[in-house]
């Protein structure tokens, strides 16, 4: 047990520690508190990297590993269609439209440059066939033909691509168009697109897409267009499963990748890198030093019991028990031990009624005498008031002179 376990306010509230210290002691761990602030792991790349920008991510929790350059603004391409992607997924999630849509591919669309899916002009074609020419074939015209589905125009959708983009919590990047071609003032940063990366992976929906390498994407005049995942790593490279590449002349080679390994996933973003084969490499690099570093373990879920009680006053019970109040995630670092200390907070005694789900006290964890984490305990069952205090109460409630 770590020398720094600290006594808690009643003894109920000390059997909870021990439970608890029992459970975090599987592992060191990586702060979650630290993902909310941004603050890597580590200082500085652990190898050399070509790529001007980049981050390393655990998805779940958001926890940075290691970065660089990662809030500087720059052009990313193509993975600028994330946030489309990610707008769409979440219409669909909605119910507010279709797989099975049909979508008109108007001339604008049908007339973009850079990577397309050749749609042909003044044609419908099925939501599900435009979504899934962008997500593998990085398809422009599809994008925008998406965009004017879902909002009229492809201005009025980007301005909606801006207000989410805010509500992620992405104040380094604004958007000009959905495709990533060339604007003034469009740009967004590594981390920024680490946070929409992360956003679009809570969708499973996305995953069937874009673990697709070959398809063929067949008009409704029969012709037929080749789709080829353009993310390379998701053929070559063990658990790759998704997100978005993107270049252009401005923008060099960008690369968001994410790969999954039991129940951790990792995502690497490197920005104009000067090559496109380095960008795979470099990410497959990154990725590999986090799955071979750090390890996601979900420690407790919201509901555990602590084995503590809070004493209850004037209540049907003298005491209730008491429950981890949220989820604990935590990214361990592999063969590492470090000093960690677990305080369970209850209160001396409770008032009745308390109610499943109260929050009655407070659960810390501390790393080397600093909290990284606290989570509220929480009532675990109803205690109400005794039978006949109930029915006193209920007279008096209803007492009328």
């Amino acid at each position: 047990m770590p020398n720094n376990y600290r006594r808690s306010l009643t003894r109920a509230a000390r059997r909870g520690a021990c439970l608890l210290m029992g459970l975090l002691l599987m592992a060191a761990c990586v702060p979650p508190a630290l993902a909310e602030s941004g603050a890597p792991l580590e200082t500085g790349s652990p190898f050399d990297m070509q790529s001007p920008a980049y981050i390393l991510v655990e998805a779940q929790t958001g926890q940075v590993i290691f970065e660089k350059n990662a809030d500087d603004k720059r052009p990313v391409a193509s993975i600028t269609k994330l946030m489309p992607i990610l707008l769409t997924l979440e219409e669909l999630d909605r119910g507010v439209i279709k797989l099975t849509d049909k979508v008109h591919c108007s001339a604008n669309a049908a007339g973009m440059g850079g990577s397309q899916a050749l749609l042909d002009a003044n044609t419908l074609y099925p939501l599900e066939d435009l979504f899934k020419s962008m997500i593998v074939a990085s398809a422009n015209d599809s994008a925008v033909a998406v965009a004017e589905y879902l909002n009229g125009s492809e201005e009025a959708f980007v301005k909606r691509m801006n207000e989410r983009a805010a509500q992620l919590g992405m104040t380094n990047t604004h958007y000009k168009n959905v495709t990533g071609l060339p604007a003034d003032g469009q740009y967004t940063t590594a981390r920024d697109v680490a946070a929409l990366s992360r956003e679009v992976g809570k969708h499973p929906l996305y995953f069937k897409y874009s673990t697709i390498w070959m398809d063929t994407l067949t008009h409704p005049s029969g012709r037929a267009t080749d789709l080829t995942n353009t993310n390379r790593l998701i053929r070559f490279y063990e658990g790759a499963d998704g997100f978005k590449t993107g270049s252009t002349n401005e923008a060099r080679y960008c690369l968001s990748a994410t790969a999954r390994r039991g129940d951790t996933r990792m995502i690497a973003v490197v920005l104009g890198t000067p090559a496109s084969q380095t960008r795979f490499d470099e990410a497959r690099k990154m990725l590999e030093y986090g799955f071979a570093n750090y390890q996601l373990n979900p420690v407790a879920k919201a509901g555990d019991l602590l084995g503590a009680e809070a004493p209850v006053r004037f209540g049907a019970r003298d005491g209730v028990p008491a429950a981890i109040g949220a989820d604990v995630n935590l990214l361990l670092t592999k063969g590492k031990e470090r000093d960690l200390a677990i305080e369970v907070t209850l209160p001396e005694s409770l008032p009745a009624p308390v109610r499943k789900g109260d929050p009655i006290g407070e659960v810390k964890v501390t790393l080397n005498g600093e909290t990284v984490l606290t989570v509220p305990a929480v009532a675990a069952m109803d205690v109400l008031y005794p039978g006949f205090v109930e029915g006193v109460l209920t007279i008096m409630r209803n007492w009328k002179v």
